[in-house]
């Protein structure tokens, strides 16, 4: 087991750091979405006009 380890340790240690961003960019996704924005803003998004109000319209 441990020879597999060091044998694959580039591949682990690559794997682990492109979770770790994937999780990162989840997070930062949630933290948006919770203060009420988007990834994509409005303009792609076709519940645009029932989404947010014409007052809270943030999006161009």
């Amino acid at each position: 087991m441990l020879t597999w380890i060091f044998d694959n340790i580039s591949t682990i240690v690559i794997c682990a750091i492109l979770a770790v961003v994937a999780v990162l960019i989840i997070a930062h996704m949630i933290k948006n979405k919770r203060k009420g924005g988007s990834c994509c803003g409005c303009s792609g998004c076709a519940m645009r006009s029932s989404c947010c109000g014409e007052e809270k319209r943030k999006c161009g």
